[in-house]
């Protein structure tokens, strides 16, 4: 189930506007390969491509409930409802009666059950709409930790959504627009949950639904983590960890589709790999893994205080520790600066990031696993952000710079205008102000976060440090990995992500989460004992880059291009001699933020250009 759109409106006759929605739905049809629907009604119309993961054969969207001749509701979704076969049960013995085997009518029926309290009940990661007929309201509801996206652009008589912004785009009401606020998110990362970069357009926050009707709109928060005390002694901490992994990764395996997991040789990955395999063999099954790895990286790899090993050994330990059934995938750097695939995934993103090659490096891991015959992946992406993986976190400058900490390792150690600003005009960037931007939104985010009244300073400020990456840091992460394996019609699962995992772990005192003095202390503890002793006590690296030459030359080359383009839509927003004299500096441009500041603007031209954006600043 991959991707929704739609439109309400109050003023037409929706009937006529197959041809609109048809032409939205398209925009995602590298999300949902497997099949398109359409529905429309006199207020409404809804629109679908399916990647089937539940009830290949009658799993259809979007799914219409009818009685008398006259239409009750219409639902669709993207994701997957996890606990869809116990909410049949119950709503079963309440006298409803299913006609397939898929989530989305276990959603409709949960709807007309619960109203928009069935949000509550709902787990898994998905992104849904309801149309109500009965009371002529759209209820549009996100998964708790955001992992399905969801954006939506109110018009003067209605609303227009969709799972990816481009499918909004493709709406003619909607103008392709940014602002100054859609380019200080760019600028800064930020991730704030209900922005997004086009103007007037908005994200439906995780943990949110949203009901639409003839008299306004009304969102709600539905779920969020709250202050808890934390009772438990270290051993009974560890030991419920533990099974409320193990319980998520039992759900995220539910599937009637083909499942891997990807595999980087790191804590976070391997714990996902060694439960999801232990629960695979109890029916006779061995996890898929995947792993990614760059042609002579191991040559070209230079160590430092972030990345002191390559991924490949500790990969190939767990590997050989579990016989799973893997697959490595191996990216020549030609392929990581062809321009088709540097095209595609700013499609997938709908935006430029300051993320350079581990964009596209992960595309083409997500491109391979797909032609693996797989449907469903597991990732281990959040575990960071609940045991405090990232190295800013416990950096004393870093961590208490009144900022993200992602955004304050910039400025600290690249001395940085932003995340890949460095090439900019001066007088453009004195005008974003992508720092006090930043900043701004960082005192906004930490000021929601819950606390027990008299929590002492330091705890209180690593729980804020939780969760702006909860909150912030997830909303660009979760993008991050599933836009890119959705836009190869694959469903990303984040065992991490259970919505009880995030609740006890957000309330684990600090001293708790390092009481052997390492990084995620608790999270080795209680995955230890399915993994290789070097995984184990290897020290948290992050998701690598390539180093090869060829890489920094075909930089170079795409920057002289533009540079010599006098049509070049971004060239009057840089500082021409600063890029001229960064192209020149033998220092070359394998340091992250000499190359974060050459990669943004390449890939803002293409974006600016190919979007037909028109800046509003």
């Amino acid at each position: 189930m991959s991707a929704i759109t739609g439109w309400v409106d109050w003023s037409r006759d929706l009937t006529r506007e197959r041809g609109t929605v048809l032409a939205m739905a398209a925009t995602t049809a590298l999300r949902g390969p497997d099949g398109e629907g359409v529905w429309t009604g006199p207020r409404v119309a809804l629109g679908h491509r399916r990647l089937a993961v539940f009830d290949p054969e009658g799993g259809k969207q979007p799914v219409a409930l009818e009685h008398d001749g006259h239409t009750v509701a219409v639902a669709a979704h993207s994701g997957s409802i996890l606990n869809h076969e116990e909410l049949r049960g119950t709503l079963s013995r309440r006298g409803h009666r299913f006609r397939s085997g898929g989530d989305t009518e276990t959603l409709l029926h949960a709807y007309l059950e619960w109203g928009a309290g069935c949000a509550q009940r709902l787990e898994g990661t998905f992104a849904g709409v309801v149309w109500d007929a009965r009371r002529e309201e759209l209820f549009l509801v996100r998964d708790r930790l955001g992992v399905e996206p969801l954006v939506y652009y109110p018009t003067a008589t209605g609303l227009v959504f969709g799972s990816e912004a481009k499918a909004v785009l493709a709406h003619p009401l909607v103008p392709a627009e940014v602002d100054a606020e859609g380019l200080r998110e760019i600028f800064t990362y930020s991730g704030t949950p209900h922005v997004t970069p086009y103007r007037g357009m908005r994200r439906l926050r995780a943990g949110h639904h949203l009901v639409a009707g003839r008299d306004g709109t009304r969102l709600t928060r539905y779920w969020g983590v709250d202050a808890a005390e934390h009772t438990d002694d270290l051993d009974t901490t560890v030991d419920t960890v533990r099974g409320l992994l193990e319980e998520s990764i039992e759900r995220n395996l539910r599937t009637d589709a083909p499942v891997g997991s990807l595999l980087s040789g790191g804590l976070d990955s391997s714990g996902v790999v060694g439960l999801a395999d232990r629960e695979l063999r109890k029916s006779g099954r061995r996890i898929r893994t995947f792993t990614v790895d760059f042609a002579r990286h191991a040559e070209n790899f230079q160590a430092t205080d972030t990345r002191q090993s390559p991924d490949a050994p500790y990969a190939a330990d767990v590997v050989r520790h579990l016989d799973t059934d893997h697959t490595g995938v191996v990216l020549d750097p030609a392929e990581l600066s062809d321009e088709v695939a540097r095209w595609q995934v700013l499609r997938a993103k709908d935006c430029p990031t300051p993320l350079g090659d581990m964009n596209t490096s992960l595309y083409l891991l997500a491109r391979a696993v797909g032609e693996r015959d797989t449907k469903v992946v597991l990732t281990g992406e959040a575990a960071d952000s609940l045991f405090h993986g990232v190295a800013w976190n416990r950096d004393p400058v870093e961590s208490r710079m009144d900022t993200f900490p992602w955004v304050a390792r910039g400025v600290v150690r690249d001395d940085a205008k932003g995340l890949g600003c460095g090439l900019f005009d001066e007088s453009l960037l004195k005008d974003l102000a992508p720092l006090d931007y930043a900043a701004q939104r960082y005192r906004e985010s930490v000021a929601e976060a819950p606390h027990l009244p008299g929590t002492p300073d330091e705890e209180r400020h690593m729980r804020e440090l939780c969760w702006v990456h909860l909150t912030n840091f997830m909303e660009n992460q979760n993008g991050h990995t599933e836009r890119l394996f959705k836009a190869v019609g694959l469903e990303v699962r984040m065992p991490y992500c259970d919505h009880r995992l995030v609740q006890y772990a957000y309330n684990l005192p600090w001293a708790m989460q390092n009481f052997d003095g390492r990084e995620k202390s608790l999270l080795r503890a209680a995955v230890r004992h399915v993994l290789p002793r070097s995984v184990v006590e290897r020290r948290k690296t992050p998701y690598p880059v390539t180093l090869d030459p060829g890489y920094e030359q075909a930089l170079r080359d795409e920057m002289h291009a533009l540079l010599d383009d006098p049509q070049a839509p971004v060239l009057p927003l840089l500082d021409v001699a600063a890029v001229r004299r960064t192209l020149k500096d033998p220092e070359g441009l394998n340091r992250w933020a000499r190359r974060a500041n050459v990669e943004l603007p390449l890939q803002l031209n293409t974006w600016l250009r190919r979007y037909g954006i028109r800046l509003v600043l």
